[in-house]
C-alpha cells in the first residue's frame, strides 16, 4: 500500500472514532442554571479538540461536522441546534487548534485553548442573538421573549433579550469551554500516542 493511501486511512480511522467518541458524549449532558433549560454542558467538544491538536485544525472541525451530522437523526430542533453547535465548536477547534500546531508546548496549548474560549464565547454570542435563536422561534412559532422567560426562572439577570445574549448565553460558553479546555488538557498528553498509532497498517 503506498504511503498516501496509507495516511489518508489512517486519518479516516482517526476520524471515525473520535467523532464517534464526540457523538457518545453528547448524550452525557448537565443543566447549569445560568443557561436556558434547553442548553446543557456536554464534554462532546474534546475529542475533536484532541483530533485538532494531533492531526491538525481542519481534522477538528470535520470531526464537529460528523459529531453534528450523527446527532441530526434525534434532533429537537429541526436542525437549527446541530447547525449552532457545529459553528461554534469548529471556531473553537480551529482556533485552539490553529494557535497548538506552531509551538506544542503546554504552555502554547493552554494560551490555545483559552484563545479558543474566547474566540467561541464571541461566535456564540453574536450567532445565537441575531442567527440561532431568531431562526428557531420562526421554525417553533414562538416570540424571541419566550427564551428570556425560560433564562429568568433559573437566571435572575436576565430580564431582556440582550441580557439573555450577555449574561446567560456568553458566560455558559465560557464555562462550557473551559470545563472542555480543562478536560483537554488533562488527557491530551496520555491520548495522543493512542491517536497516532490508530490505523496503523
Amino acid at each position: 500500500m503506498n504511503r498516501s493511501r496509507t495516511f489518508s486511512l489512517n486519518a479516516v480511522v482517526k476520524i471515525g472514532i473520535l467523532a464517534a467518541f464526540a457523538y457518545i458524549l453528547m448524550f452525557v449532558q448537565m443543566p447549569i442554571p445560568i443557561a436556558p433549560p434547553f442548553m446543557k454542558i456536554d464534554l462532546a467538544d474534546v475529542p475533536a479538540l484532541i483530533g485538532g491538536f494531533a492531526m491538525g485544525p481542519w481534522y477538528g472541525v470535520l470531526i464537529q461536522l460528523i459529531k453534528n451530522l450523527l446527532n441530526l437523526s434525534k434532533t429537537t430542533t429541526g436542525g437549527v441546534g446541530e447547525l449552532s453547535n457545529f459553528i461554534v465548536g469548529a471556531v473553537y477547534v480551529y482556533v485552539s487548534a490553529s494557535i497548538y500546531k506552531n509551538r506544542k508546548t503546554r504552555k502554547t496549548a493552554l494560551f490555545a485553548l483559552s484563545l479558543g474560549v474566547v474566540a467561541m464565547t464571541v461566535i456564540a454570542t453574536l450567532s445565537n442573538a441575531f442567527v440561532v435563536f431568531p431562526t428557531y422561534a420562526k421554525l417553533m412559532h414562538i416570540d424571541l421573549n419566550a427564551f428570556v422567560g425560560m433564562a429568568s426562572k433559573t437566571n435572575g439577570l436576565v430580564k431582556s433579550y440582550f441580557s439573555l445574549m450577555v449574561l446567560s448565553i456568553a458566560p455558559f460558553n465560557i464555562i462550557k469551554g473551559a470545563i472542555a479546555s480543562l478536560v483537554t488538557e488533562l488527557v491530551y498528553k496520555r491520548v495522543s500516542p493512542i491517536i497516532k498509532n490508530l490505523g496503523r497498517i
